[in-house]
């Protein structure tokens, strides 16, 4: 099996290239290195299994692959936001090169989409079914409306040119090789408290996110992949149901790294989610996938590969 990884170089997208790797597919990634870094595949840049181009996907690019993985989008309000226009085209031009791609070798392809589609929910837990509550001129419509789009043409070259599509609704992910200055909870907490610096909490840190450690993720994505089934096209919620709030969040990484953490409070920013938690029956049903690694376990884990970066 032949697999393109885009965004190959980032957080997912180079834990998706080691798991691929180890399943025995020969595989390609692509990465503009915007938010991707070549250290997080250094350790597979000498084998002959594995190949690096650096492209950027909003160009064509022809190659010949079994499955495309099309992870390729800055994932962080900091990032993303920083050049909304480009994020959308991103999105937007880069799901309809792959889609062409896939169109014309006959490639199966997986689109990273996004609990952003949600919006801040009127639903909870949020099921795929669930349209959302999205506001399409906010500071983050670039990525949310971005991936929305995406989701459409999926489906549509599914139905209208048979493309074997697949959508997979992202929550939450953490782990190590996320980037220090990316503005997620968790990779800020973390750094914040190894730097002794005071933990920069937004609103009463009463909201809530679903926090699914980055193997149990890119194990949903394969499973994904390998599923064969008619119904196989439709989005599907990957997450974990463990909810916590953001004050929750600060006391377990207090205890993990051993010291009283002092927080800062901030305005919450706008169209910020109160709350956010996937309903992962699909997955549960359909892939027997669930998340496996604990919360305490997985940010554990995450603070030891920051703690290698001091």
């Amino acid at each position: 099996m032949r697999s393109l990884v885009t965004g190959g170089a980032g957080f997912l997208g180079s834990h998706l290239c080691d798991r691929l790797i180890a399943e025995g597919h020969e595989v390609v990634a692509l990465d503009n290195l915007y938010t991707g870094s070549k250290q997080n595949i250094a350790h597979l840049l000498p084998r002959s299994d594995f190949t690096f181009i650096q492209h950027d996907i909003v160009d064509p690019i022809k190659l010949e692959v079994d499955w495309i993985f099309n992870l390729a989008c800055p994932a962080s309000p900091v990032h993303y936001q920083y050049n909304p226009v480009k994020t959308v085209k991103t999105s937007v031009m880069g799901a309809l090169n792959m889609l062409g791609l896939a169109k014309r070798i006959g490639a199966r392809i997986m689109q990273a989409s996004t609990s952003e589609v949600y919006g801040d929910p009127l639903e909870h837990p949020q099921t795929e079914s669930y349209w959302g509550n999205v506001n399409p001129i906010g500071l983050r419509s670039c990525y949310d409306e971005g991936k929305r789009v995406a989701e459409t043409l999926m489906m549509d070259y599914h139905r209208q040119n048979g493309v074997d599509t697949r959508i997979v609704r992202i929550f939450n992910t953490y782990g190590p090789r996320m980037a220090t200055g990316d503005g997620r909870v968790v990779s800020n907490f973390v750094v914040q408290a190894l730097g002794g610096e005071k933990l920069t909490v937004y609103g009463d840190g009463s909201q809530t996110r679903s926090f699914c450690f980055v193997d149990d993720m890119v194990d949903a994505f394969v499973r994904l992949m390998k599923y064969e089934s008619d119904d196989a096209h439709e989005p599907i919620n990957v997450g974990s149901s463990d909810e916590r709030s953001m004050n929750e969040v600060v006391s377990c990484l207090a205890e993990i790294v051993g010291t009283k953490l002092d927080v800062e409070k901030r305005p919450l920013p706008s169209d910020d989610p109160v709350r956010r938690k996937p309903d992962t029956s699909r997955a549960v049903s359909r892939l027997g996938w669930s998340a496996r690694v604990g919360f305490v376990e997985g940010l554990t884990k995450t603070v030891d590969y920051f703690r290698t970066l001091k």
